[in-house]
């Protein structure tokens, strides 16, 4: 058997081929080497068994052998979300409400060109605000993913590089078989909680790999 020209773009398409797979990211390590596999798939196959799968493909296709802790799984219901490519997230608007000492903050996405209204409600220290703007985002989100994950946040701050003000974000994902920690960041460019929504999709994005923020 002959295999085939191993590239990351090949890989991707191969890995789709799979018949409940609806979108896969490969994150390259050095040289030919994988350093993580995030795919999107429709349920009715245990996770473990689409691992194998992916694993299997890859071998047969480019005689490459994959350690299957490297690889993640992400199920969605046979509905509405199914993506065949990468989702474009549109920051549509950041609302803050205050009533007395309590915050209300409202984040909406466009993923898809469908739009999600995600809502966290807390103190409203300038500290806690930050906090609320990445809840609310991280609500949108969940909708859009249809629960097929829980996010939690564990920090975010904004810190100064050089010149430059930076978001930085870091959430857990958790799911029933694991919790994962991920961190992302934004260069302040038009307002704080722009780039805090940016960072927050940038840590999401380094799980799941969909998003081109």
């Amino acid at each position: 058997m002959i295999e085939k020209e191993y590239t990351l773009d090949n890989a991707e398409k191969t890995i789709c081929q799979i018949k409940e797979v609806q979108a896969a990211r490969i994150v390259p390590g050095e040289g030919d080497t994988i350093e993580e596999i995030h795919v999107l798939a429709l349920p009715g196959k245990a996770p473990k068994q689409l691992v194998r799968d992916i694993e299997s493909a890859l071998m047969a296709s480019y005689g490459l052998p994959v350690d299957h802790k490297k690889v993640s799984i992400a199920q969605v219901s046979n509905g509405e979300v199914t993506l065949t490519k990468k989702a474009r997230p549109k920051i549509l608007n950041i609302n803050s409400e205050l009533s007395g000492v309590q915050a209300k903050v409202t984040v909406a996405l466009a993923l898809d060109e469908v739009k999600y209204e995600g809502i966290a409600k807390g103190p409203a220290s300038q500290t806690e605000l930050r906090r609320l703007v990445v809840l609310a985002t991280l609500d949108a989100i969940e909708k859009f993913m249809q629960d097929s994950s829980v996010f939690a946040l564990e920090d975010v701050d904004l810190i100064s590089l050089g010149r430059k003000k930076v978001a930085v974000c870091c959430i857990s994902v958790v799911s029933l078989s694991e919790e994962q920690l991920f961190s992302g960041s934004a260069i302040v460019k038009q307002s704080n909680n722009d780039s805090v929504v940016r960072a927050t999709l940038d840590a999401v994005n380094r799980r799941f790999g969909f998003l081109k923020t």
